[in-house]
């Protein structure tokens, strides 16, 4: 069994965490499997019973404490019955109104160590803050820093009744932690899922169609992220993979508050680095190619190996013609995307690993 992947959801009581979250499922496949933790004070979770009734697959509560806290050596327990009953493709973690997400992800990161990477996988954690009842990273101490450090993105909540000003003043607050870190702001407690989310087995399919990911549906709110897309096709005759080097330097570049979310489907000769954890000893195969998922998230990524194990002596006439050397789907910060893309562009900076590259067709489309 692959890694689960992880992804926490904290934010102060009341701030909007359990809408956010119900308003993933629609947008997800009617057949992925979605589990939820739920960290609750006191013996009776409604929301838990809301959240069971709107098709998440599994659903474990902690109750009576904070999860960062007294409930912490419980949190490994209830993962992995979750993950055992429940085979989920994914986890989601919601906090109590009082959990902090640095003590929480580094728990799991833990949880992640003692298992060598083979149970979980961190995929990001999101803070939701409520405009309307302002109450988030109150000073600029070490601690808020700390919070805001191991916070993946912000989404601020309930700013559509308030005014501008109000929002202005929660992001200056924000902005006094001097911390680059991203947010967006939701529309009515909805945030697209591939910003929320990474990529998965379940969800990777959707890399190979025609369309960018999760952005098939319609938008009649000013968007808070932009979306590009790259397609590097095989060449002509034979076959050839991404060049790793050329991806790794790409992905070291991009600074988490211009680029949220980098998702791939790849070709390669031997199995990218990932951006944590030891050195894989992936040899290169001579004239053999596999496919990866590369799921990258704030400054840090996750390889998965899927298979489809090609040869490069078969002919445009083959299987290969059919399968692209790399589909990536970039999520950017507003204002952001034309540059990366004329930076992609300029400076050839995702290429295949051969010299017959130049016999090969690069696209790179803005999408939203």
């Amino acid at each position: 069994m692959a890694p689960t992947p992880i992804t926490i959801v904290t934010g102060f009581l009341g701030s909007g965490k359990t809408t956010l979250i119900l308003n993933l499922i629609p947008q997800l496949p009617k057949t992925y499997k979605l589990a939820l933790l739920k960290n609750e004070f006191g013996d009776l979770a409604i929301d838990s019973q809301l959240a069971t009734s709107s098709s998440i697959s599994g659903v474990r509560e902690l109750l009576n404490g904070c999860i960062c806290c007294n409930l912490v050596g419980q949190l490994g327990d209830a993962l992995e019955t979750l993950r055992s009953e429940q085979q989920p493709d994914r986890i989601i973690i919601e906090t109590s109104g009082s959990a902090f997400p640095a003590t929480l992800a580094l728990e799991v990161n833990r949880l992640i160590d003692e298992a060598n990477g083979e149970n979980f996988v961190l995929d990001g954690v999101v803070s939701v803050i409520d405009v309307e009842n302002w109450q988030g990273y109150e000073d600029t101490s070490v601690t808020a820093k700390m919070q805001a450090k191991y916070t993946d993105l912000v989404v601020f909540n309930k700013w559509e009744d308030v005014g501008e000003r109000r929002f202005d003043e929660c992001l200056d607050r924000l902005g006094d932690l001097e911390i680059q870190t991203p947010y967006v702001k939701s529309d009515k407690g909805r945030v697209d899922r591939d910003l929320v989310l990474g990529i998965d087995g379940s969800l990777a399919h959707q890399l190979d169609g025609d369309k960018a990911v999760g952005h098939d549906h319609p938008h009649d709110h000013q968007q808070e992220v932009e979306v590009f897309s790259v397609r590097i096709d095989m060449p002509t005759s034979g076959a050839a993979g991404l060049d790793l080097d050329s991806l790794h330097a790409f992905l070291t570049s991009a600074p988490k508050d211009e680029i949220y979310r980098i998702k791939a489907v790849l070709f390669a000769t031997s199995k990218p680095q990932p951006s944590t954890g030891p050195k894989l000893d992936s040899p290169i195969v001579s004239g053999q190619l596999r496919k990866y998922i590369l799921n990258w998230a704030f400054g840090r990524w996750t390889v998965t190996e899927i298979g489809d194990l090609i040869s490069a002596s078969q002919s445009s006439d083959g299987p290969v013609k059919q399968e692209p050397a790399l589909r990536m789907t970039v999520i950017c910060a507003r204002y952001e995307s034309t540059k990366w893309k004329k930076r992609l562009e300029s400076e050839n900076m995702l290429r295949l690993d051969t010299e017959v590259s130049s016999s090969a067709s690069t696209m790179i489309e803005r999408v939203v």
